[in-house]
């Protein structure tokens, strides 16, 4: 097998693999058997033990004294060091791009941006789809964000965090798809974003960063409220023990 053959099916057992992580098809705490796993994806052993160590380094799985690996339990501390350590690393790149300052065409798609989701929150009930399309608009602005502090280091780092489990910015939002104040909570987001972009633009630095180190507390609010409601819209929740 061609070696960017064996790189693809290393990426598509790992997308798998998390997936019945987070599903739940692979309970917290258990122990990894290379072999069902091979037999259950229908891979060979070498993308599947690619896969391990990938899912490992991204801190899903943990590595065992004896060999092998078993799903990481997380406590509720874990995470919510993760989702911190996420607005703090936003914060310094929303500095960044204040005092350095962000090209006009970064900053239009970002306006657009907020645009798509003041389209989306001005419907008085969100449905799935609508959902799952501020997921993705959300993702979008923070991914712009990076952009804006226009550093290859802060962007590597913020990459590193955000692939932390649970710590994306979206990890949480799901939950809120299924509470009566998930509109309310999403117009709050909505005007951080609003309230750290005109802060960028206006030179802002100490502010912009506040806002976004603010703006990592409501994916706090949302992990207590999936701990709190055992939330069956995330079943990856089930990997994290309350405190």
């Amino acid at each position: 097998m061609a070696l960017d053959a064996e790189g693809s099916q290393a990426v598509k057992a790992q997308v798998k693999l998390r997936e019945l992580i987070l599903a739940g098809e692979l309970p917290a705490g258990a122990r990894i058997a290379e072999l069902a796993i091979v037999e259950k994806l229908g891979m060979s052993r070498t993308p599947i033990r690619a896969a391990l160590m990938r899912l490992e380094q991204e801190g899903l799985l943990e590595a065992l004294a004896g060999g092998g690996y078993a799903v990481r339990v997380f406590s509720e501390r874990d995470v919510a060091d993760a989702i911190e350590m996420r607005g703090t690393v936003e914060g310094l790149a929303a500095r960044l791009a204040a005092e350095r300052g962000v090209p006009g065409e970064i900053l239009n798609e970002a306006r657009q941006c907020l645009a798509r989701i003041d389209d989306l929150l001005a419907q008085p009930r969100l449905n799935d789809a609508a959902f799952s399309r501020y997921v993705e608009l959300n993702q979008r602005f923070h991914t712009l964000l990076r952009e804006m502090a226009g550093s290859p280091v802060i962007a590597r780092e913020l990459d590193r965090v955000v692939s932390l489990p649970f710590a994306s910015p979206s990890a949480f939002v799901a939950v809120q798809a299924g509470s009566a104040h998930s509109r309310d909570m999403l117009i709050v987001a909505q005007d951080q974003h609003r309230e750290v972009l005109a802060a960028i633009e206006r030179r802002e630095g100490a502010r912009a960063e506040a806002i976004m180190r603010e703006h990592s507390r409501l994916a706090q609010r949302n992990l207590r409220e999936a701990l709190r409601s055992h939330s069956q819209r995330m079943p990856g929740v089930r990997l994290i023990r309350p405190q």
